[in-house]
């Protein structure tokens, strides 16, 4: 491959096609920054599907496959092949699809969660990338500019000793028995894994309060019930959490609470002061220290303290950043440590090993379910 330190990386796609919501927000955010550039893709395990949408976007001809096998080989070979692939299939399908591009020496840039199985995330974990291959996952949560600032202030001791986090993640949109191409494979076993809202939904929340805290987990004692007859996987997910250093927390996560659209919502308390954030409202926090007045801080500059050097604003404050651009900030960083100029953002872009934690916290609060809530370790999965 070329010289990769200028020019606009080449960008393939595996899943995607028409009608996919998902390869639509990576394909919107790979672009923002100008760092990438879409030039191949194998969009749909439909040979037809494939083609169409590879022409609809504008792709050559040459370079619109119908596996992603095939895409990983030809593309390895040639001259002008791509950097790396964005992978925004069902979960079965992330483990054989990273692993063939990994093996191949193309960087991998991976929807959430990590695999269907933790047999397979494992696995993954294992392979020997070629030619120093790199892997994002992309729980984009992360790339916000106050959750960045929030990882800062805990990391700092603002809120001194963490002892209690609270991090829910509500939606409504599967209430009802529900069938389009978005419902059907993440409530189906075989394409999404064990976890049906706690696989889907319920890891970004977990990963967030990971990332912002720093605990360790120990251990969970969950209830997963599905609430729509016949669902063969969990709509709706609470978890108690155990962490390293006495901390406690709760997790949850719902597909049926009606009257709540992306209610991704993270509390955080410790001995000196109290942090909160909403996803539907990303541009302010609110902060507390304890015997003092509520505090709003805004991205765009009533930050108290030191700011994250992680922190990408892009615009003024008052003009809102959200969910494209906090994905965009994933790419882009992530197209800095490709280029061998990211390692100040090697800590906070999201891991294989981050991916490989979320499905043995999948698997774990499933394990504790079954038990009718018996506490069950992360490290025993």
């Amino acid at each position: 491959m070329t010289d990769q330190t200028n020019r606009r990386l080449r960008l393939g796609m595996v899943g995607g096609g028409n009608g996919a919501f998902i390869g639509y927000v990576h394909r919107l955010a790979s672009r923002l920054d100008g760092d990438f550039e879409l030039v191949a893709g194998a969009l749909s395990s439909t040979p037809e599907n494939a083609r169409q949408s590879g022409r609809d976007l504008g792709l050559s001809e040459d370079r619109i496959y119908e596996s992603f096998a095939e895409m990983a080989v030809k593309e390895a070979a040639r001259p002008d092949g791509i950097d790396a692939v964005a992978i925004v299939t069902p979960n079965h399908v992330h483990y054989p699809a990273a692993k063939a591009f990994l093996e191949a020496g193309i960087h991998v840039i991976c929807d959430k969660p990590l695999t269907a199985t933790l047999e397979d995330a494992r696995a993954l974990a294992a392979v020997k990338p070629k030619n120093g291959a790199r892997f994002l996952l992309t729980h984009n949560y992360t790339g916000y500019p106050l959750m960045r600032q929030a990882r800062e202030m805990i990391a700092s001791g603002r809120l001194g000793k963490i002892r209690v986090v609270q991090a829910e993640y509500a939606q409504d949109w599967l209430t009802e028995e529900v069938h389009n191409k978005q419902a059907d494979w993440r409530t189906d076993p075989k394409r999404s894994g064990a976890g049906g809202a706690i696989g889907d939904i319920g890891t970004h929340a977990y990963n967030l309060l990971r990332f912002v805290t720093g605990l360790k987990t120990e251990a969970v004692s969950a209830d997963l019930t599905s609430f729509v007859p016949g669902r063969l996987l969990d709509d709706n997910v609470h978890i108690l959490l155990r962490f390293e250093g006495g901390a406690k927390g709760m997790l949850w996560a719902s597909q049926v609470a009606v009257g709540n659209e992306n209610g991704l919502r993270l509390r955080i308390y410790g001995d000196k002061g109290g942090l909160e954030w909403a996803q539907e409202n990303p541009n302010e926090m609110w902060f507390t220290e304890f015997g003092k007045p509520r505090q709003r801080l805004t991205r765009g500059g009533s930050i108290s303290g030191d700011v994250a050097p992680t922190m990408q604003v892009r615009i003024p404050g008052g003009h809102p950043e959200g969910y494209l651009e906090a994905f965009a900030t994933l790419y882009h960083q992530f197209a800095e440590v490709i280029r061998g100029r990211g390692a100040a953002y090697e800590a906070v872009l999201p891991t294989l090993a981050d991916g490989v934690e979320g499905i043995e916290f999948i698997m774990a609060a499933v394990h504790s379910s079954r038990s009718d809530g018996r506490w069950t370790r992360l490290d025993q999965q």
